[in-house]
């Protein structure tokens, strides 16, 4: 099975035309697509299904629930499913069975360890006053932004270590924020801020199969090894923005082997 995948195109602010990759059997959109939202119509009426993880952009100057629930709304009307720490099974044309386990995945900002963690919410605060966005009418703070990544991780910890009891035969993650350091900018380095855009889920990425994010405005393929298994995969194919030469290297028509 193959997989086409998108994210941090910011077209409310870039210019791109995306078209179906050849031979994918779903487009996989990791966040950050459009903060205005409208871009998403470039999608409907995609040949394959297209699976939709928010990226934070898409809460900008919005309440967080009600941001949460229009996106749902939205990939609705559009055909696409939506996925906030929910999971589907999709069998592929080749009859592979694939759970898709799909969340935002909020920071939860102990990327660098707990001693590092105020810093890295202070380092935060840039992000977030940039985003805006409330929710029950208070601030979406560092506070509220670890809250919701910690119940989006005990989700996703819980559901990784759910048996297949043969109901499926691999597993696919897709988040927006990062599950490893080893997916951080190499242009900036290690950093405070760096835990504002990968979590430390290492010890969660060797149950996936496949592990898909965006986020940050750079590419990624690597692998973790597991015993007795054939390594975890993790990927992302960030476009980013032009002005900054972000989107050098980013390949729309990649496509990603389950």
């Amino acid at each position: 099975m193959k997989l086409q995948l998108l994210s941090d195109l910011h077209l409310e602010t870039e210019t791109f035309d995306p078209e179906p990759a050849a031979g994918a059997e779903v487009l996989v959109l990791a966040g950050d697509i459009d903060a205005n939202w409208v871009g998403y119509e470039r999608f409907a009426g995609w040949p394959v299904p297209v699976w939709v993880v928010a990226g934070n952009h898409e809460y900008d100057g919005r309440d967080f629930d009600r941001a949460t629930d229009g996106l749902r709304e939205l990939c609705a009307r559009l055909g696409f499913t939506f996925l906030e720490s929910e999971s589907l099974l999709h069998t592929a044309a080749d009859g592979q069975r694939l759970r898709v386990l799909g969340t935002t995945r909020w920071s939860d900002f102990d990327l660098l360890g707990p001693a590092m963690r105020a810093r890295a919410e202070r380092a935060a605060a840039y992000f977030l006053r940039l985003m805006d966005t409330t929710r029950g009418g208070a601030p979406f703070d560092a506070t509220a932004v670890r809250e919701e990544g910690l119940s989006s991780r005990q989700w996703l910890e819980q559901a990784l270590h759910r048996p297949p009891q043969g109901r499926w035969d691999k597993t696919l993650v897709i988040t927006h924020f990062a599950p490893s350091l080893k997916s951080a900018d190499p242009r900036y380095g290690q950093q405070p801020g760096t835990a504002s855009f990968c979590n430390a889920d290492d010890d969660l990425i060797p149950h996936a199969d496949l592990w898909l994010h965006g986020h940050l405005h750079c590419r990624h393929d690597y692998q973790v090894l597991r015993p007795g298994k054939l390594p975890s995969r993790v990927v992302c194919n960030a476009r980013g923005l032009v002005h900054k030469g972000e989107h050098e290297g980013f390949d729309a028509g990649l496509l990603i082997d389950v």
